[in-house]
């Protein structure tokens, strides 16, 4: 299984990286999250955009506390930024998506910057 995860977040990150090579830095986060659905579909990756996250606050449940950016399938997380730099509350944002949907990799990218393979950030929740 972590075999596949590897694999299939390698798939991913090619997938941005064709992204970031037709569109650059500059773009609005929507264009670069349209954009990598299509070319993770045109690779056969199945993959859910806009998920929305159950929360539980104590007795109280929030359905739709937080929405993923994309999610291929079923497993990863794919969370985008089309801002100067990547801040600490952005690997926050996206371990909390991971620990309260049960998922173990995400991928955090920001697409503005010169060469996106430095603006990819891998965050694993350690479910033990």
């Amino acid at each position: 299984m972590e075999s596949y995860i590897n694999e299939l977040s390698c798939s991913i990150i090619g997938c941005a990286l064709e992204v970031h090579r037709i569109l650059g830095p500059g773009m609005l986060q929507s264009t670069y999250q349209k954009s990598l659905e299509h070319e993770l579909i045109l690779a056969g990756i199945r993959v859910e955009r806009e998920v929305p996250i159950a929360l539980q606050y104590t007795s109280m449940s929030i359905e739709r506390g937080y929405f993923i950016d994309l999610l291929a399938e079923g497993q990863i997380v794919i969370e985008l930024k089309a801002s100067a730099s990547l801040r600490p509350e952005h690997e926050a944002q996206t371990l909390t998506y991971l620990k309260h949907g049960g998922y173990q990799l995400g991928l955090l990218m920001k697409f503005n910057q010169a060469r996106l393979r430095h603006g990819i950030q891998r965050v694993v929740n350690n479910l033990c």
